[in-house]
């Protein structure tokens, strides 16, 4: 038996807005987004190439849910983007005016530099130094 973990909930002030950024400033791929019967979305999300882990952009449902929009892992680094090509993707992103709070480091595990989603939500942006993912 093989199995692995294919979405993770993200939860989002507005789904448009949200896939506007991921897509746009991120560069994933919006892999569906399909209206349900109680005024949701299904929208998933994931990095190109990516095959086995994808986000799912689950807008806020209620006032707990909004409260934590922007702060599900108490203000930590909570996502890892991985990308073989650090340089590349720091300089298209901050094209695209994501906030990087802080300066790339070159680390012994790799290249890494934290960066906030449009909530502020906290990622590591990693080119691991060994092949990524491992």
């Amino acid at each position: 038996m093989s199995s692995h973990i294919a979405l993770t909930a993200l939860v989002v002030a507005d789904y448009d807005e949200a896939v506007d950024f991921y897509t746009r400033a991120l560069g994933f791929d919006l892999v569906e987004d399909t209206p349900r019967p109680d005024n949701s979305r299904w929208v998933v999300v994931r990095p190109p190439g990516a095959r086995e882990s994808a986000l799912l952009l689950a807008r806020a449902k209620d006032d707990a849910q909004r409260a934590r929009v922007g702060d599900q892992t108490g203000g930590r680094v909570g996502f890892f983007l991985y990308t073989d090509d650090f340089a590349r993707d720091h300089t298209r992103m901050t094209a695209e005016g994501v906030h990087f709070l802080e300066e790339p480091r070159h680390e012994p595990y790799g290249s890494v530099a934290v960066f906030e989603d449009l909530y502020g939500n906290r990622w590591d942006l990693l080119q691991p130094a060994g092949p990524a993912g491992a």
